[in-house]
């Protein structure tokens, strides 16, 4: 349960950063981003391995590449679900914003989140 805290925090913090360097990328506050990443993780645990399963042969063939059109989707799933508080402006701008995602949360769950767990 804690780890799972500290991923809705860090995924809170990731889309607060990427709202302020992308215009076409809204959050109204930081509790819709809090909001945002419960959803976004609800999704990920429900609806990506479906998407994933489905688009395994792409997946394939791409790489894996075809997983940062899979969290794109699930980004424009949660903006779907959130309303005017959280909005993204087009398809792009998701997958750009997966890309951040998973670069930014690699970055700090290496550099923060496991020295810190090694520490205790």
């Amino acid at each position: 349960m804690f780890h799972w805290l500290i991923r809705i925090l860090v995924n809170s913090l990731v889309l607060i950063v990427i709202a302020g360097y992308i215009e076409s990328f809204y959050l109204e506050s930081v509790s819709a981003a809090v909001l945002a990443s419960i959803l976004l993780s609800i999704l990920n645990v429900i609806v990506k391995p479906i998407l994933i399963f489905l688009t395994l042969p792409v997946t394939f063939l791409t790489l894996g590449l075809f997983l940062f059109v899979i969290n794109a989707v699930t980004l424009m799933i949660t903006q779907a679900l959130m309303g005017d508080s959280f909005v993204i402006e087009g398809f792009g701008t998701a997958v750009i914003a997966s890309v951040i995602m998973s670069v930014l949360n690699l970055f700090i769950q290496n550099l923060i989140i496991e020295p810190l767990q090694k520490r205790k």
